[in-house]
């Protein structure tokens, strides 16, 4: 889309490495992600995508390399100033991470009750919007146990999103889902970044949900320990040339 193409960025990293020991995950990974677009992180099993994504949110510090979330260098934000960027982050969690004894409208509230003064009347308006967001009016006061997994996924983003972040962080939103409940939530994710012009950072390694939804990707490939891709996932399936990457898209033994 010509319009994002001249997007800010939003987020930058700059020669990223990740190492547990000797153990070097990736190494040297740099990208941009820029205002109002979905990009999507995808790989193989074991290629660091889950631990790329802990690195952007600030949860691990990087062996190595800079990240910047909107303007600030994430790894030299301490204290308060490090606490006011993260609130800014919106993370959605694979399983939805709700708890299992609150309602969907209490789980929603939480964000609001920890990193706001407003009364619980005004908590409880602003969770019943995000709800709404997401198709959820109706099971505001359900528990978790009582909902569909594709429900607690939706369940999920409207927590992320009850600050109004501008980055929102998705952990594999169709995992574990069937095709059709799959399929509205990538169509729920193109309706929230267009209408609420919010930036999606997606980890998956769905296909369908990188083709649906991706406007950007970058591939990290186990062996190569980083990168070994970046563009539009759907020029990327046409015209590809390296094999690993060519083989994800069309499905191909490598």
């Amino acid at each position: 889309m010509a319009e994002q193409k001249e997007a800010p960025a939003v987020v930058g990293v700059r020669g990223l490495t990740m190492a547990f020991g000797s153990n070097v995950l990736f190494r040297d990974v740099t990208f941009d992600v820029r205002k109002g677009e979905v990009f999507v992180i995808l790989g193989g099993s074991g290629c660091g995508k889950s631990t790329l994504l802990k690195l952007l949110i600030g949860l691990y510090r990087p062996s190595e390399g800079e990240i910047r979330i909107l303007g600030e260098n994430l790894d030299a934000a301490r204290g308060r100033e490090r606490r006011e960027l993260l609130s800014r982050l919106g993370v959605m969690w694979q399983s939805g991470a709700l708890f299992g004894s609150m309602t969907l409208l209490e789980n929603v509230m939480l964000p609001l009750e920890e990193h706001t003064r407003l009364p619980r009347a005004a908590r409880e308006e602003v969770a019943r919007v995000k709800l709404g967001l997401v198709g959820l009016s109706d099971a505001a006061n359900r528990l978790p146990a009582e909902i569909s997994g594709g429900m607690a996924k939706r369940a999920g983003i409207a927590r992320a999103m009850a600050l109004d972040p501008p980055l929102l962080f998705l952990d594999e939103p169709s995992a574990g889902l069937d095709p059709i409940t799959s399929a509205g939530l990538d169509q729920l994710i193109r309706d929230l970044a267009r209408d609420l012009g919010t930036t999606f950072i997606v980890v998956t390694h769905e296909l369908q949900s990188i083709l649906a939804i991706g406007d950007r990707c970058i591939m990290l490939d186990k062996q190569a320990k980083g990168m070994i891709a970046e563009g539009d996932p759907r020029e990327l399936r046409d015209h590809a040339t390296h094999p690993t990457v060519r083989a994800f898209f069309r499905r191909e033994a490598a």
